[in-house]
């Protein structure tokens, strides 16, 4: 018989029993509820993950596994008229730090330092001289390493972290120093340029032009960069590479500059390490031959950026190299001046070609007595002999019939006294002095003497070396002013002309033709003539009209007697000499200006003989061989 509970027990355990049922249902449903709230979370993060910032995320990704890397354009070659190349390119290996990737950074520099034979100092300072720059920006701690060092950096890479080479093409100078100062040189780009600069374009490492044809035509020469596309792995280190843009190279600047012609006039001006400048230009074109500034610029020296020290010294340098003088210097213009007068005197009517005024070696004006630099006087002197021998005393009393402001009016027609507008920088722009100029900047009346000094050059007139030039040029081709032109034409990298020159007359002197003639006849007279001041100039078969001048530097009385050689350097005159040729049919205008010459025949005359002599080579060279035969 079997054991059977009481109802109302049974009844008790059955509820019991309902009650830890509904219990263990609650708890069962509340973990049901959290597990399905952690994956709703889980669901949700993915959701936003792969869904709303997939792209974001994707792109993270792909950027730690791929590495975008800019490759520097070759810049654009610069050549002479012929084609000569004077600039081209180089590839330069660079060692540069990608802070991004690097990792233990003092010890990296430790072990890097003798390697680069650099001081570990000197690394930390480039590196700190980055700092806000974005750390996948390359920092460049050394330049144009040698094949040695790249050798070893590419073998051992793996154990300089951060550490990369980069190529970066540099700048090649066929010529040397040839026309330093016009063509200009390159830097690392400064703050303050970037900031002004087209940031899609530059970085904080770039070189861009700093001075010269290499800032003007930055926008031609500078190319477009090209982009790679490399796979990296967790340590920075290049993989393979995936795509790539090649770099676009810069335009070709064709130059009208004549690398021969410029050779012989740098060659002259070093050989007696004179200061100055030589300009030579078609008369018929304002195609410029010729540019030399000396001393120059040592362009090597600015490669990698220039040292503290040699900057100090070319700031110190008593000759300026930092200075472009064929325009950034002026200058009294001397007896170079004299064609002005000569010219506003015949336009006036206050002179003609048979007017004829007595020097005996002075002239009273006033209460002043002017000299005449022949001391016994040049006697009765027409017009063709005051040009030919340089008569103060005939110049005297034309500029004072003239006057300053009828002076100043003949200046600025044949393009003194304003910037000629060629392509180079920080031209200045000279002065012809007038009444209303001086009363406004001197705060003082015109003096009637004054202009007798302006009629020669001397007093306040200013002229640049490409002016003087410039005003020759109108001379000899009768009365078109030129805008001289610098550049040829320039050439994309697929050959094509974007931009070709054609000659630009800024100003026309008409209706004095006959004028013109009668001073190129003067200026004929001034070399081929028997008691020309530029005898020495004349060179065989080739006949030259030119001027010299003598540009007072200063007055000291102490000086006056010494003989030339004992007069300090600083206070010796500058020597002019101004030319054109063939007399005859005029194509080339060359102007000279030696600084402390002291005379334009002798210290300045002999350099334009040479370039005209290099010009000129074949025809005379060819008479020379038909006379002997």
């Amino acid at each position: 018989m079997g054991f059977k509970l009481p109802l109302k027990e049974m009844e008790d355990i059955a509820e019991r029993d309902d009650a830890a049922l509904d219990q263990l249902k609650k708890r069962l449903m509340g973990a049901a509820a959290v597990i399905l709230v952690f994956f709703g979370i889980i669901v949700l993060r993915l959701w936003t993950l792969q869904i709303n910032s997939g792209k974001e995320y994707a792109q993270r990704a792909y950027s730690n596994r791929v590495r975008e890397r800019e490759v520097a354009a070759p810049r654009g070659h610069i050549l002479d008229r012929k084609g000569k190349e004077i600039v081209t390119n180089r590839p330069s290996f660079n060692v540069v730090l990608i802070k991004e990737d690097s990792t233990n950074l003092g010890d990296v520099l430790t072990r890097l330092s003798p390697v680069l034979k650099m001081d570990v100092s000197e690394l930390w300072e480039k590196i700190r001289k980055s700092a806000g720059s974005p750390k996948y920006l390359p920092v460049r701690l050394k330049e144009d390493i040698d094949w040695k060092t790249l050798a070893y950096l590419e073998n051992h890479n793996h154990e300089f972290s951060g550490i990369r080479t980069e190529v970066q093409p540099v700048r090649v100078y066929h010529y040397g120093n040839l026309a330093a100062n016009t063509l200009g040189y390159l830097g690392i780009i400064s703050k303050k340029e970037l900031e002004k600069a087209d940031q899609k374009i530059y970085k904080g490492s770039d070189l861009i032009g700093k001075a010269g044809l290499e800032k003007l035509r930055e926008r031609d020469l500078r190319g477009e960069k090209g982009i790679y596309f490399s796979e990296v792995n967790a340590r920075g280190f290049e993989q393979q590479l995936l795509k790539s843009v090649e770099p676009l190279p810069g335009r070709e600047i064709h130059l009208t500059l004549d690398v021969e012609l410029q050779q012989i006039a740098e060659s002259y001006m070093e050989a007696g390490e004179k200061s100055g400048a030589v300009v030579a230009m078609e008369v018929n074109t304002g195609r410029l031959l010729t540019v030399v500034s000396s001393p120059s610029i040592r362009i090597e020296d600015f490669i990698g950026g220039i040292s503290v020290k040699n900057w100090k010294a070319l700031l110190e340098n008593p000759k300026h190299p930092l200075i472009n003088k064929v325009v950034q210097a002026s200058y009294p213009p001397g007896s170079t001046y004299k064609m002005v007068t000569a010219l506003a005197g015949l336009a006036k009517g206050v002179i003609d070609e048979d007017t004829v005024f007595y020097c005996p070696g002075h002239y009273r004006f006033g209460n002043r007595t002017y000299r005449c630099w022949k001391h016994s006087g040049h006697g009765p002197v027409n017009l063709k002999k005051a040009i030919s021998q340089s008569c103060d005393v005939y110049f005297y009393q034309v500029g004072q019939r003239v006057g300053v402001d009828g002076l100043a009016e003949f200046a600025r027609k044949l393009g003194l006294g304003k910037k000629t507008g060629v392509e180079m920088e920080h031209e200045k722009s000279g002065l012809v002095p007038t009444k209303e100029w001086k009363l406004r900047v001197k705060k003082k009346k015109w003096q009637e003497g004054e202009t007798l000094s302006i009629a020669i050059g001397q007093g306040f007139d200013l002229v640049t070396p490409l002016q003087m030039c410039v005003m020759t040029a109108t001379i000899a081709n009768g009365g078109k002013v030129y805008r001289p032109q610098l550049v040829e034409k320039v050439v994309d990298p697929e050959g094509n002309i974007v931009e070709n020159f054609k000659p630009e007359i800024v100003n026309e002197l008409v209706g004095l033709d006959r004028f013109f003639k009668l001073i190129r006849e003067g200026m004929e007279e001034v070399v081929q003539g028997k008691r020309g001041t530029a005898r020495r100039v004349a060179i065989k078969n080739l006949r030259i009209g030119g001027k010299t001048g003598t540009a007072q530097v200063v007055k000291i009385a102490q000086y006056r007697h010494l003989k030339e050689a004992n007069i300090p350097y600083r206070y010796r005159d500058h020597a002019w000499f101004t030319c054109f040729a063939p007399a005859e049919k005029p194509e080339i205008a060359v102007t000279v200006l030696v600084e402390h010459g002291l005379h334009g025949g002798s210290g300045a005359g002999p350099i334009a003989r040479a370039v005209l002599k290099e010009y000129f080579y074949n025809r005379l060279h060819n008479k020379e061989v038909s006379e002997e035969q």
